[in-house]
């Protein structure tokens, strides 16, 4: 505990400064550091010589260069006990790790150096006798006496060899050839008597090959093959001795023999193992002693440097010792430290590790978890509360994204606070609502707001399109709840359904009469019309008036006709490409002065209802004539009217058709067009693009409405390929019981 107490009393101090400054650090350094420099420069002064150190030397330059290490890995300690110390969550200086360092070190220091100076002195005591002259003197002259044996038997052979020699050619003198008997047994005495193991007597050839005459115990089958070129050539250079060789176990000899240039005498003796092995022994114990004399210093210098390396490492390891203990000593306290900081920091899980010892720390370790523990139990049920909370909020959040209807929430102040998908897909906000003041997000809805209805219709422009909400509103103290849906469509609908109604009433009204008037005036004009002469022919203008008129009407009553009681499309394989092109044939004929073009990449193939297909791309190509007409009208020198029509593929298996003009582009009610009986021109019905629409919709597509960039407009219809597949041979059939248009030939009979 004392212990503990200075090291947290050396946290409250950190200003208070160590025996041990950076300037002694630096001394030391320096003397290791020139203490390495005067051990090398001692060591490298007599490079060439081998000699052995003296064992004082070798002492003094041991302990010389072991203390001023031993001081710096000393330091060295001490400075990672401080960064230790600082890094652990006492923070400090680490004073008890600076003497429990000291204390280890001193205790292994002392006793290293002693023993390293006993074991360095020993060493070099009982290595100096091995490297001594008298031990080098010893095994020299034990090799010479092997060696000396060795060639006395050489001596033995060649001397035998050459009196053999001799005693061969006195017999060779008196005319006994070589292959008489009697020379064969002189020869085989002479080799036994003189213990030769074999001979051989060899004649020289003039091609400088050697023909074996007469042989004695031959050790390998062709014997001339073993004589030595080198051993010929001495010879025949006037070396009159015989030239004795050492051929691995045997020791050969070669003699020319006397008075006979072209004979020689070949002889050899098996020589007795032990000898070779000893021999061998002998010149290998020499030479690895020679060996290890030139090593000699090398080999006592790395048995110092290990000595002083194992050294250091018993020191270091000392001073390891001494930082894991006092890590063991503060490391309760730490963990206390670190465990008060976290849960200041909101973690209520942190323990401390209840030290086995009943001391003051593991009661203090103890009292600190029971207090995390209930500072837990109260957290876990606050934020159960507020899981509670989350999940209701989660609920409501669920429910409003899940419905169609947009629900707005603002508070007191109309900002808005909650704000559902459907309301966010309605008004088109932006990013970021929430928070926002709903005027600035709808204008008209908080408007409605002054006043105190509670349902109301608010009609506002979202992204350039107008739309009708149906409004609830539900206050409460806390603010107002805005609930809405979009019947644009619902209105539209309705109004559709009522002018289809309207439309085949006055259908069936008008279209009666029409007839009868149709044929009277024609028939007065027929009748009467060269009868009554008029000089400004006003009979015949009143009666050409009447028909046209009647054609005017039957037309607009046909298009009522067709707006209410549209039949259902008969869907077959056609060609979208084929289509377009008649339709864009039909016009160009009538329209010259309008340049019109069609893009494709291909047939288009498309199940459609050809004749109502047909008849919403007239319609539409027809509006696009008429807007072009009415821009040149306006503005007679500007560019020549064009219309195009493009077939491209889209996403998904979709087909799409563009028809663009440069006419006078869409009216300000871009967005009612499409309406029945909506119309810009004075002769319009205002049915034309209400059928197109039905018929588009009827070929389950779209139609949309853009502005041509330069002026004009740009038509865009959208097929889906993949649901009008299904379709080919179903629908109805074309209505044969709705009335046809009347029509006549020349002479008034109807075909």
């Amino acid at each position: 505990m004392n212990a503990v107490a200075e090291t947290i009393s050396d946290t409250a101090t950190p200003t208070r400064r160590f025996s041990v400054t950076p300037i002694l650090e630096l001394v030391i350094l320096g003397v290791a550091l020139g203490m390495v420099v005067t051990t090398y420069l001692v060591i490298s002064g007599n490079t060439q010589s081998q000699r052995l150190l003296t064992p004082p030397l070798v002492a003094l330059l041991l302990v010389a260069n072991l203390v001023p290490l031993v001081a710096l890995i000393v330091l060295i300690g001490r400075r990672v006990a401080m960064q230790r110390a600082a890094r652990s969550p006492l923070g400090g200086r680490g004073r008890l790790h600076v003497r429990l360092v000291a204390i280890f070190s001193i205790l292994a220091s002392v006793p290293t150096i002693f023993v390293s100076i006993v074991a360095s002195l020993l060493f070099q005591y009982g290595v100096e006798f091995w490297y001594s002259d008298r031990a080098r003197s010893m095994l020299e002259n034990a090799s010479a006496v092997a060696q000396g044996s060795f060639n006395d038997l050489k001596d033995r052979v060649g001397s035998n060899a050459e009196a053999m020699s001799i005693d061969l050619a006195r017999e060779l003198a008196t005319g006994m050839p070589i292959d008489d008997p009697i020379f064969t047994q002189i020869f085989a005495q002479q080799t036994l008597q003189r213990e030769l193991s074999e001979a051989a007597v060899l004649r020289e050839l003039p091609s400088g090959e050697f023909q074996t005459l007469a042989i004695l115990n031959p050790y390998e089958a062709l014997i001339e093959q073993q004589v030595s070129t080198e051993a010929v050539r001495r010879i025949k250079g006037g070396f009159d001795r015989p030239v004795v060789e050492d051929a691995g176990g045997r020791v050969r000899s070669l003699t020319r023999l006397p008075q006979s240039p072209d004979l020689y005498l070949y002889a050899a003796r098996v020589v007795d193992p032990n000898l070779l092995e000893r021999k061998a022994r002998a010149q290998s114990v020499v030479s690895d002693y020679r060996a290890l004399t030139e090593r000699s210093r090398t080999l006592q210098l790395q048995f110092n440097i290990a000595l002083l390396v194992l050294s250091l490492l018993i020191v270091g390891l000392a001073v390891w010792v001494a930082l894991e203990i006092a890590d063991r000593l503060v490391r309760p306290v730490g963990d206390l430290v670190k465990a008060a900081r976290d849960v200041a920091q909101g973690d209520l899980a942190t323990r401390v590790p209840t030290p086995k010892a009943d001391d003051e720390i593991g009661t203090l370790a103890t009292a600190f978890n029971r207090m995390t523990d209930r500072l837990q139990e109260q957290t876990n049920a606050l934020v159960a509360t507020n899981a509670q909370s989350e999940s209701r909020r989660a609920l409501i959040e669920a429910v409003m994204s899940g419905v169609t209807a947009g629900v707005l929430s603002i508070d007191a102040e109309r900002r808005i606070r909650l704000i559902n998908s459907s309301a966010m897909a309605l008004l088109k906000p932006g990013e970021a609502p929430v928070g926002r003041l709903l005027a600035e997000v709808a204008p008209e809805l908080d408007a409605l707001l002054d006043g105190e209805a509670r349902e109301d219709i608010v009609q506002l422009i979202v992204g350039g399109e107008a739309r009708t909400l149906a409004v609830k509103i539900t206050r409460d103290e806390a603010g107002q709840v805005l609930t809405f849906d979009d019947i644009t469509q619902q209105l539209l609908d309705q109004r559709r359904a009522a002018w289809s109604d309207v439309a085949r009433r006055i259908a069936h009204e008008i279209k009666n009469p029409l007839t009868p008037i149709q044929l009277a005036a024609e028939r007065l004009q027929r009748r009467y019309g060269k009868k009554i002469e008029s000089d400004d022919g006003t009979f015949a203008k009143l009666t050409d008036t009447i028909v046209r008129q009647v054609g005017d009407l039957r037309r607009m009553v046909d298009e009522f006709s067709s707006f209410a009681r549209m039949p259902k499309p008969v869907f077959r394989e056609e060609s979208l490409l084929d289509i377009a092109r008649q339709t864009m044939f039909l016009h160009e004929v009538a329209k010259p002065d309008i340049r019109f073009t069609l893009e494709h990449s291909g047939p288009a193939p498309l199940v459609s209802d050809r004749r109502q297909l047909g008849q919403a791309l007239t319609n539409l190509v027809k509006n696009a004539i008429e807007a072009v007409e009415a821009r040149t009208e306006a503005e007679p020198d500007g560019e020549p009217g064009s219309i195009a029509m493009t077939i491209r593929e889209g996403d998904e298996g979709q087909l799409l058709l563009d028809i663009a003009d440069n006419g006078i582009g869409l009216p300000a009610e871009r967005d009612r067009i499409v309406e029945p009986y909506m119309t810009t021109r004075s002769r319009g019905t205002g049915l034309g693009l209400a059928i197109v629409k039905k018929i588009i919709e009827e070929h389950f597509g779209t139609m949309a409405f853009t502005d041509r960039p330069g002026g004009g407009t740009v038509v865009t219809l959208c097929f889906d390929t993949a649901t009008l597949a299904p379709m080919a041979g179903t629908g109805g059939a074309v209505d044969e019981g709705s009335p046809a248009a009347l029509t006549r030939t020349k002479n008034g009979k109807q075909p």
